[in-house]
């Protein structure tokens, strides 16, 4: 079943959005070689809380963390733990709150210190798929101009792995509605898109090949050739013209850029 948001709903939704986005920035600020996941876990937790929302990833099917904190060949779903992070890692950073009744959902791959220039490419190349995602995310297009056009920026232009298994998704009162928006595909295909409709679109993309496994914990999920992975990630609303984005990584760029720890173009 398909929900169309109302005009009052979108904005409800951008507020829960806008409140990811701070947390992400908040999280960016504190991220530096010696720190671990679970101090960045709870910052989150924290931040959250004192704004109002409620971490809506902690306790969702068991999951028991604020956010998915997933370093270099983990792709999504990471466990924080108390591993220091170090120079030329990459940690993606997966979160969402619940505010007003309506979820916010995003996510943002930051580098820490110096990484390898094929990395820095990987998180440039996922970055920029996401934004020609949303780009077809317009009234009249179907989902599988989105997917096809990540898969077309990632897989057929640079040679990366789009993960098949982990897709986009629907999201409003739920953190996880319909319809599914997968990262690969063909352009025509897919459900029809309407005016309303807020879904979260996220690549997610290897360095190396597509297959995936899932860890013993029962919810990472790493690649199967140890490569590194990015993730990024907003949700959006389909409009007429233009996709209008409810979540930001204005704040996020900028924690990222006066953070001395952390890489960024």
């Amino acid at each position: 079943m398909i929900y169309y948001k109302t005009n009052e709903e979108i904005e409800l939704l951008r507020i829960s959005n806008l409140l990811v986005s701070a947390t992400l920035a908040e999280v960016a600020s504190h991220i530096k070689p010696g720190a671990t996941t679970n101090q960045l876990d709870k910052i989150a937790e924290a931040f959250i809380r004192d704004n109002g929302g409620v971490p809506a990833f902690k306790g969702y099917k068991g999951f028991p963390f604020t956010c998915c904190m997933s370093i270099n060949e983990a792709v999504v779903h990471g466990f924080a733990n108390d591993v220091p992070l170090k120079d030329g890692d990459i940690v993606s950073i997966d979160t969402g709150v619940v505010k007003n009744g309506y979820v916010g959902d995003s996510a943002y791959t930051f580098a820490i210190g110096e990484i390898a220039e094929e990395i820095k490419n990987l998180l440039k190349v996922t970055k920029e798929s996401l934004y020609k995602g949303i780009e077809k995310a317009t009234v009249g297009n179907r989902i599988g101009d989105i997917s096809w056009a990540i898969q077309e920026h990632t897989e057929k232009k640079h040679g990366y792995g789009v993960v098949r298994e982990l897709t986009g998704h629907g999201v409003g009162k739920s953190l996880h509605e319909d319809p599914e928006v997968p990262n690969y595909g063909r352009r025509g295909n897919g459900l029809k898109l309407q005016d309303g409709l807020v879904i979260a679109i996220e690549p997610m993309i290897n360095l190396g090949n597509k297959e995936i496994f899932v860890a013993d914990d029962d919810w990472t999920i790493v690649t199967q050739d140890g490569k590194v992975s990015a993730h990024f990630e907003h949700s959006i609303v389909v409009r007429k013209n233009k996709a209008d984005i409810l979540s930001s990584f204005v704040d996020i760029e900028k924690a990222e850029k006066d953070n001395v720890h952390l890489f960024s173009n």
